[in-house]
């Protein structure tokens, strides 16, 4: 991240809940609190808004409507540059590696003392992922027994085929109805996932693992 503060959208349709986070996080000098959404429309509205794009969103799992989690991964494919952070009150294994494979950053309880979300804010924003204590030796079993491909989001997977068969991120972007920066921020993700450093490296591995 850069010298300048984090911007940080709180989704969560409790708009108490959203103060009590505002006050945890305005506290804190560099993050900043840019906006707020109650619903799946209004947080797509927040990170559509090139002016002042959000680099995080702060996202409720169980909301009305549309679920954090389905909304995280609509996130990831239209807005992939965004990290995403699920907030939950459900302690349960199963809704963390559904966010995960949404292409969540991280899942904390809502809970958690202050400084663990704001270190859960912290560790997403640098790339990494990042579980509550009680979550963490749970998701890193878990995680031990997936291959990388298994990691992926189903979006990824499609950028995955598409390099394999040789596509350009402009053909790409064209085929899903993308932008061209997306697709780069989605071959950024998968390099970074499969721990491949180059565009070449990358292709190898896309032809060799490619779904039949």
């Amino acid at each position: 991240m850069s010298a300048e503060s984090a911007r940080i959208i709180l989704v969560d349709d409790h708009p108490l809940v959203r103060d009590g986070l505002r006050a945890r996080l305005d506290s804190v000098p560099h993050l900043r609190v840019i906006g707020e959404a109650g619903n799946a429309k209004e947080a797509l509205a927040l990170a559509a808004d090139e002016s002042n794009p959000p680099d995080l969103a702060l996202m409720d799992v169980g909301m009305a409507g549309m679920s954090g989690i389905e909304l995280a991964a609509l996130f990831h494919e239209r807005f992939p540059g965004i990290r995403v952070l699920m907030l939950s009150m459900h302690d349960n294994v199963e809704y963390v590696k559904q966010a995960v494979r949404a292409g969540a950053g991280g899942y904390v309880l809502k809970d958690s003392p202050a400084a663990e979300i704001i270190q859960a804010i912290d560790a997403v924003l640098a790339g990494k992922t990042f579980f509550s204590a009680g979550l963490a030796a749970r998701m890193i079993q878990a995680q031990s027994l997936q291959t990388p491909r298994e990691r992926l989001t189903p979006r990824e997977l499609e950028i995955l085929d598409a390099l394999a068969e040789g596509l350009s991120s402009k053909q790409i972007a064209q085929q899903h109805g993308l932008s061209v920066r997306t697709v780069e921020t989605h071959r950024l993700n998968l390099k970074r996932k499969l721990d491949i450093d180059g565009q070449a490296e990358l292709i190898k591995y896309a032809v060799e693992h490619r779904r039949t």
